[in-house]
């Protein structure tokens, strides 16, 4: 029988280690030989348990942030940590900042692995050497975070059979449900990159309309989906079902936008939204021809919304 993985082999934003258990119990309801298809495949996670308590199901791995690519490197990866954590040694405790020559020192060491292989795994090297949960894409970006010494004591395993047996694809996920949506009992693991979160490791760039358009997945299909209470979109849902005949109010608004900072790294754009109604109001000025006093009426809507520089 085959190992079963019950976390993803390198780091992820949003793997669904915590739900791992909770997800087997899922996947007893349906019978081995349904087809699956993860649409957001990410760390692969997903996809690996179900291929492994499913042996005879089809289980299709949308690998669109190339996760594969990741493990394919995890020995040069582990090179690179391994001559760091060399570096560092015991100079400085664990969790505490590197500082001053070692800091350059880790960089140029970076940099050479780049300039001379061409590709660093920056996600799994973040998880290494900055703040908890932070993570860059580039030597660039790293400079401008602390470097702390969280390196990872050994190297990581490189599991082999993690993505074994799946069929994969990397492609946008709109193109992979057309492609399947008419399979009779097909199955959707729709796990998207959550509202209101950090998806700057990502390869999509990822707003509401977007976040919103991923609900046309679910109709009519068989799923198990992935939120969270930051995206509100349960409570979204709920009030759109109460208020069916709403349509857009800003349909016709006319929109004015002003961009602020609030700091080196952060900004805002302030929106005022403007919609012109006409009506009319009974008045006692009978010199008024038609009896009637003519009122432009405005609805005006502002709303603040804070991005990352």
């Amino acid at each position: 029988m085959r190992k079963m993985y019950l976390s993803a082999p390198l780091p992820f934003v949003g793997q669904k280690r915590m739900f791992a258990k909770e997800f087997m119990k899922v996947l007893e309801q349906y019978p081995d030989g349904t087809l699956f298809v993860d649409l957001f495949g990410g760390s692969g996670l997903l996809s690996h348990i179900t291929k492994s308590l499913k042996p005879h199901s089809t289980v299709i791995y949308n690998d669109f942030d190339n996760y594969r690519f990741r493990m394919k490197h995890i020995p040069q990866t582990n090179q690179l940590l391994a001559d760091i954590r060399e570096m560092v040694g015991n100079s400085v405790p664990r969790h505490k900042i590197i500082k001053g020559e070692l800091r350059e020192r880790i960089f140029s060491r970076i940099e050479q692995e780049e300039n001379s292989t061409g590709y660093v795994d920056f996600i799994t090297l973040s998880s290494s050497i900055l703040f908890s949960m932070k993570y860059k894409l580039s030597v660039q970006d790293m400079r401008k975070e602390a470097l702390y010494n969280n390196i990872r004591k050994t190297g990581y395993p490189e599991c082999t059979d993690y993505l074994e047996g799946l069929e994969i694809v990397s492609c946008d996920y709109k193109e992979v449900f057309n492609r399947y949506k008419d399979i009779p009992g097909v199955v959707f693991l729709v796990d998207p990159p959550y509202l209101s979160t950090d998806v700057g490791t990502y390869n999509m760039y990822w707003n509401m309309a977007d976040y919103l358009d991923v609900l046309n997945v679910l109709k009519g299909h068989s799923y198990v989906y992935f939120t969270s209470n930051k995206s509100s979109i349960l409570e979204l849902c709920e009030w759109i079902g109460k208020n069916k005949d709403l349509g857009n109010p800003f349909e016709n608004c006319t929109k004015v936008e002003f961009n602020a900072h609030m700091n080196y790294n952060s900004s805002y754009t302030d929106m005022m939204l403007c919609c012109l109604t006409t009506f009319t109001l009974p008045v006692l000025n009978r010199k008024a021809a038609d009896g009637n006093l003519y009122v432009h009426g405005f609805f005006c809507l502002i709303q603040a919304v804070i991005t990352a520089a």
